[in-house]
């Protein structure tokens, strides 16, 4: 199961926000990751993590269809790193099941 937007405003809302306000922050919560990314710039989130972007190069693939050869472009990513206090935090929740 996975946590949604709405979920997470259903969150904001049981402690108190009303119900336009939580969904509106939490889109624009999201929307300003994005534009940060968007513009090339990191995003760090203290106790969570960093969202940091990854140039990867140009390579050589196959359509696992066909089998035929394909050059795979070259693109930016997305890539999440946890933080330690996430990590320790989930490590501590895991152990505790």
């Amino acid at each position: 199961m996975a946590l949604t937007k709405i979920e997470l405003a259903n969150e904001l809302i049981a402690k108190g926000f009303e119900k336009q306000a939580a969904k509106l922050f939490i889109d624009q919560f999201f929307d300003e990751i994005r534009k940060t990314l968007a513009s090339g710039e990191e995003v760090k989130l203290s106790g969570f993590g960093n969202f940091t972007l990854r140039e990867k190069k140009a390579r050589p693939g196959r359509n696992p269809k066909t089998g035929e050869s394909v050059t795979i472009s070259a693109r930016r990513v997305v890539v999440f790193k946890a933080g330690q206090k996430m990590r320790d935090r989930v490590s501590s929740a895991k152990n505790s099941k």
